[in-house]
């Protein structure tokens, strides 16, 4: 079991800063890549950046340039970094972690979600 907790959303102006961070705690052997996804109401979940538990990361197209995600795998915790936020960028968003988790003698991958933050861009 991994227990993910969001924090650092909130309501921004157009061209404000953000930061959202997402700690993982509970019984896990290892964490491997962590994530972050948005969806706005009616349309898919979509995916904003990923990062590697060897520190690659990659981003959706929408934004590259202004977005960084980042982990401190001593704090078991992803980051990611909003400057220039767009109204477009309003979302409810959220962290996924890939874990190995022990069950009895067996070692499993699962997938986590956090519980959402919602950022809000507007003047």
């Amino acid at each position: 079991q991994v227990q993910l907790v969001e924090s650092g959303g909130g309501l921004v102006q157009p061209g404000g800063s953000l930061r959202l961070s997402c700690a993982a705690s509970g019984t896990f052997s290892v964490i491997n890549d962590m994530g972050w996804f948005r969806q706005v109401p009616g349309k898919e979940r979509e995916l904003v950046a990923t990062i590697t538990n060897g520190g690659t990361s990659n981003y959706a197209d929408s934004v590259k340039a202004r977005f960084t995600i980042s982990r401190d795998n001593a704090k078991n915790t992803v980051y990611l970094q909003m400057n220039n936020l767009k109204s477009e960028d309003t979302a409810l968003y959220y962290c996924n972690v890939g874990a190995i988790v022990r069950r009895g003698s067996v070692y499993l991958k699962f997938q986590y979600w956090g519980q959402g933050a919602q950022v809000t861009v507007s003047s």
